[in-house]
């Protein structure tokens, strides 16, 4: 009895978080399978994989889904690179530091919306906002980000505001470096370099890992960035695979075919899952 009391304890919350996420699958599959489009009630019945084939041929495909990608490997470069570097410039003891720290990691709390609405209005606004200002200043014509690189603003948003979450790692692994090994490499006249290549970055290679899995699970299923800022636009060119499940569920109102979407987008998530847990498998070896 007593070796079965710790599992009893615990079915009940693995019995919830269970049907927390098995039901919604299910109900997704099965939508998937069935006509169920809100502005035809009476078209109803099995479907097959027939919504599967109208998402997957949407004109919008292709475009969803390279978009995604390249949002997804832009922010994680950017922030990697950018966090990594951060991270080293604050890393020496200097006054001022705490404060510092402490606005690098702000921009992590602001809520995407207000993030987009920030960057769309006061930052990227082709007449009154800051970086219209600034080219202003040099004699050079305003920049129209949200219409002539719509995606590249979208990536600037995410990647600024997932920037202050990679430093916040990197600076913890650093804290956690052994000083005496960075100590004893400029005594042997290691150039700083040489003591970022075979020093600094195989420490931080698990947490660089553990930043890329995280990254790569949310900014999957980026939405609000790109609602707020460009509603996909102009025409596909910031619609990723999130924003064209939205379009199929509640601007089209076909719920089958968003489904048949939905189930889409988790494989995807699966397979970059899969190539993740591999690399910090390694990392973490």
């Amino acid at each position: 009895m007593n070796r079965f009391l710790p599992r009893i304890l615990l079915a009940p919350a693995v019995i919830t978080l269970f049907l927390w996420m098995i039901v919604p699958l299910v109900m997704t599959i099965y939508f998937s399978l069935i006509r169920y489009n809100l502005m035809q009630p009476d078209q109803t019945g099995f479907a097959g994989l027939s919504n599967y084939e109208f998402f997957i041929t949407d004109p919008s495909f292709a475009t969803a889904v390279i978009n995604t990608l390249l949002l997804l490997g832009s922010a994680i470069i950017v922030t990697v690179v950018g966090g990594v570097a951060l991270a080293l410039l604050i890393d020496d003891p200097f006054p001022g530091r705490g404060v510092v720290r402490l606005l690098l990691i702000s921009p992590f709390f602001v809520m995407p919306p207000v993030n987009a609405l920030m960057w769309k209005h006061m930052m990227m606004n082709p007449i009154y906002g800051v970086l219209a200002q600034v080219w202003q200043f040099f004699g050079a014509e305003p920049v129209d980000w949200l219409t002539d690189l719509p995606l590249f603003s979208v990536i600037v948003m995410v990647a600024w505001q997932w920037l202050p979450f990679a430093t916040l790692i990197f600076i913890t692994a650093l804290q956690s470096m052994s000083r005496e090994q960075l100590e004893a490499a400029r005594m042997d006249g290691a150039s700083y370099l040489q003591q970022l290549r075979y020093l600094v970055l195989p420490h931080l290679g698990r947490s660089i890992a553990v930043v890329v899995m995280i990254e790569m699970i949310f900014l999957l299923g980026v939405f609000a960035e790109i609602y707020t800022s460009t509603a996909g636009g102009p025409g596909d060119a910031s619609t990723n695979v999130a924003f064209l499940i939205f379009k199929q569920a509640l601007l089209n109102f076909d719920a089958g075919v968003a489904s048949a979407g939905a189930l889409f987008a988790v494989v995807l998530a699966n397979i970059a899952a899969v190539f993740l847990i591999r690399m910090v498998g390694k990392n973490l070896d």
